[in-house]
């Protein structure tokens, strides 16, 4: 059994800058470990496969915070239950969360999504034209970053001239998912910059609403406004929660997807050399990627009720931090070789897009958006190159990279 002293030390080495670039050895040994429980903390820690699709499907299994008891003793002590407002539908419960999913997902039809296909397309070529034109190409920049904001951008009906500020925002906001708080019970430095900013997007999503309320467009805010199932609409709060939702998710993860493909490929540049012969194989290239190196590293959950998930039980109230990017390496779920990146292998799983009544709402949206990007570059690039080695964003959970150069 691993001691408390053990368990923190392994957790605190997820939060060590210096295993930004490459974490999975961390996740190994607390793999290797089993779960992690910190009575102190309220916190237990899942990292294998099975425990972790356990939790996800467990119907105690909670996205709402205020069901913690560190947030209800917080609470006591004068802390603002919601300090950030109305919170999007990921992190609420039914029957809450399946009214609000529900209308919002009138917005995300297959046939909504699909009619996107031809804009992202024309958006790719277009990067790519203005790659080839300069002679060096960083995938970020120039490719895994604009395209999923130019994307969000459309869909929401967000100026792009205001994309910089936004995304500034939205940046602090994600570093705001990191667990900080719950492996140290500290509040960071940054606390008071996150909060600053994330009152600042929701004011501008909130003139945008009312905007479209005056004048409604094409756009997403102006379908939120409208949806209607048995006489029920979203009010202003709960479209301000969901597009600030969008927009965080809707880009910051689908940034670290496609360019976390395009870093493993140039690895292993017979993957990158398949796919730009032939375009259908890149399905295969996302879900080995979703499994290898995820977007979304870890989530977590609250036990509603006293829960037991394999040998451990889980106390009502106690925080579960579930480590995706560890499940995904565990040998134990039948994963062959599983520190490779093998597009080939037979039957591809991961627990990337969450699983049951949480299920990504865009993992259609973001599956097209890594296809087109994926296979055009290497159609574009078929001779590409790593050209240094990539630099990594300071974020845990959202872990993704801030430059990755590419000769082309």
């Amino acid at each position: 059994m691993t001691t408390v002293a053990e368990s923190q030390g392994l957790l605190m080495q997820l939060l060590d800058p210096s295993n930004r670039a490459d974490p999975y050895p961390a996740y190994r040994r607390i793999l290797q470990a089993g779960p992690l429980v910190v009575p102190d903390g309220n916190l237990v820690v899942f990292s294998s496969f099975q425990d972790c699709g356990d939790v996800l499907r467990h119907p105690s299994s909670a996205s709402d915070r205020l069901k913690s008891t560190v947030a209800q003793r917080e609470i006591a002590k004068g802390a603002q239950p919601r300090p950030f407002g109305q919170p999007g539908f990921l992190f609420l419960d039914p029957p809450d969360h399946t009214r609000l999913r529900r209308l919002a997902q009138q917005a995300f039809a297959p046939k909504r999504v699909k009619a996107l296909e031809a804009g992202i397309t024309s958006m790719v070529d277009s990067l790519l034209d203005d790659a080839a034109g300069a002679g060096h190409f960083d995938a970020i920049a120039d490719l895994a970053y604009p395209l999923p904001v130019a994307v969000i951008c459309r869909m929401l009906g967000v100026p792009i001239e205001d994309e910089p500020e936004f995304s500034r925002a939205s940046a602090l906001l994600a570093q705001g998912l990191d667990p900080f708080i719950t492996f140290t019970g500290e509040v960071p430095d940054s606390f008071h910059v996150r909060m600053k900013a994330g009152h600042w997007l929701r004011g501008y999503i909130a003139a945008l609403v009312e905007e479209r309320r005056s004048v409604p467009r094409e756009d997403v805010i102006s379908a939120l406004i409208a949806a209607e199932e048995d006489g029920d609409q979203l009010t202003t709060e709960e479209i301000v929660a969901t597009c600030n939702l969008l927009l965080i998710a809707g880009h910051e993860t689908t940034v670290n997807l496609i360019a976390n493909a395009i870093l493993a490929m140039l690895r292993e540049p017979r993957h990158w050399t398949a796919l730009a012969g032939d375009p259908d194989s890149a399905a295969a290239i996302i879900e080995e990627t979703l499994r290898y190196d995820p977007p979304v590293q870890l989530a977590g959950r609250t036990a509603a009720e006293d829960m037991t998930i394999g040998d451990v039980v889980v106390p009502k109230g106690d925080t579960m931090m579930l480590l995706l990017a560890a499940a995904h390496r565990d040998p134990r779920a039948l994963f062959d070789r599983p520190d490779v990146f093998d597009p080939s292998r037979d039957g591809i799983r991961h627990l990337a897009f969450g699983h049951g009544v949480h299920f990504c709402l865009g993992a259609p949206l973001a599956r097209l958006e890594a296809r087109v990007a994926l296979s055009a570059v290497t159609a574009r690039f078929p001779n590409a190159t790593l050209a240094g080695e990539p630099v990594y964003k300071p974020n845990v959970t959202l872990r993704g990279m801030a430059s990755l150069p590419v000769a082309p």
